[in-house]
């Protein structure tokens, strides 16, 4: 990995009497070490000395022995208390005050959107802000989120247009999402493929004996589509067909989509699907997969399927943005309209009655997992922005 990470050049006399100072400001320590961490390594390699400010939940101190300097902060994603959100960029503008970076990655809309504003007002020279996907409010059909729309397309006119900030978005839809908006500069923006996959930790496996299982790796959402899957549980059972169907991760109960535990339990109960939970241990898990499916509603570049790609597994997953940037439909796995179980249903029947086509599109994702979505292409491409950014 050492020959893609190229430190940044060009630093100015006095930014080289201390340490290039690199801040990411992100929701959750989890996020962060599933997501960002291959890449906070590589910018140590390339000089940065990195700095995480985050909510610390389960990963605080691997992160610190990683040489990750971690700082504390109590950020509620879904809040919307007026006191309480106020409360909290103060917290941010207090700790990009005391760090003094001269760079700051930010991910994700509140991230972003305090971070930008923090930076401005303690002088940051340079940022970065990932939309991974635009999320909630850009995807939803709640009231809320139509209010919350026009109010952030606004803050991303008077924050994001700024020099010495770039835009990295995920896909080339969300791109054109924002500029026909006019929301941002073109100038400003790039794309980084999502967060990468590792292929030597990905890696494919015999096709599993007995009764298929289907997975659905994402946190419990509606907007990722987990309702659309177990209807389409249901049809594929009431029609006889022998598969086994499992929702792997947790609900979000700082997202507005989360699906409540009692609707979870009564879905096991049922017996439309298995609950298997967070699972750290992911490539275990598709080693045991004949499809991994996720019908969501809309994506920046998602993670599941990528890994799911380099791990050698048919897909079935919306033709929808971010989605349809993993899976070429026909050519290794299936795409079919947002919302819809019945079409999802169909989909999932093709493959679970065709285990050669299950493989030949195995064997494509694989391949385009390690063409297009290589965590090292994702870092290089990353630090190459950071370089960009540097002071004259």
């Amino acid at each position: 990995m050492n020959s893609m990470m190229t430190p940044a050049v060009g630093l100015s006399a006095n930014h080289a009497a201390r340490p290039r100072r690199l801040l990411y400001f992100v929701t959750e320590d989890w996020y962060f070490w599933s997501h960002r961490l291959p890449l906070a390594l590589a910018a140590q390699q390339a000089g940065w000395e990195v700095h995480l400010l985050t909510r610390v939940r389960q990963h605080g101190e691997r992160l610190r022995h990683a040489g990750i300097s971690v700082t504390p902060l109590e950020l509620a994603r879904s809040g919307r208390h007026p006191l309480r959100e106020l409360r909290t960029v103060l917290q941010v503008i207090s700790a990009y005050r005391r760090l003094r970076p001269q760079l700051v990655h930010q991910v994700a809309i509140k991230p972003v959107l305090y971070g930008c504003l923090a930076a401005w007002l303690t002088g940051v020279p340079a940022q970065v802000n990932a939309l991974a996907g635009l999320g909630y409010v850009f995807s939803s059909r709640d009231r809320l989120a139509q209010v919350l729309r026009p109010l952030l397309r606004l803050a991303f006119r008077l924050l994001l247009d700024r020099e010495r900030t770039r835009v990295i978005l995920q896909n080339p839809d969300d791109e054109a999402l924002l500029l026909r908006a006019g929301l941002i500069d073109p100038r400003r923006t790039v794309i980084v493929r999502g967060s990468g996959v590792d292929p030597l930790v990905f890696t494919p496996a015999p096709a599993p004996e007995g009764e298929p299982l289907v997975v659905l790796p994402a946190r419990l959402l509606w907007d990722k589509g987990v309702g659309e899957f177990v209807e389409a549980a249901r049809i594929l059972r009431e029609h006889g067909v022998s598969a086994r169907f499992a929702l792997v991760g947790d609900p979000d109960p700082q997202n507005p989509a989360s699906i409540p535990r009692d609707q979870l339990e009564a879905w096991r109960a049922e017996g439309a699907v298995e609950l298997w939970g967070w699972r750290e241990d992911m490539p275990a898990v598709f080693r045991q997969c004949s499809i991994v499916c996720l019908p969501s509603y809309r994506e920046g570049l998602p993670k599941g399927l990528i890994d799911a790609a380099a791990a050698g597994l048919a897909l079935v997953t919306c033709d929808v943005p971010g989605c349809r940037e993993v899976v070429r439909d026909g050519d290794n796995g299936l795409l079919v309209p947002a919302r819809d179980s019945a079409a999802l249903a169909a989909a999932l029947l093709r493959l679970l009655e065709d285990p050669p086509l299950r493989a030949r599109f195995g064997e494509r994702s694989r391949a385009r997992a390690a063409a297009e979505f290589s965590v090292q292409r994702v870092v290089q491409d990353t630090l190459a922005v950071y370089a960009g950014l540097s002071p004259p």
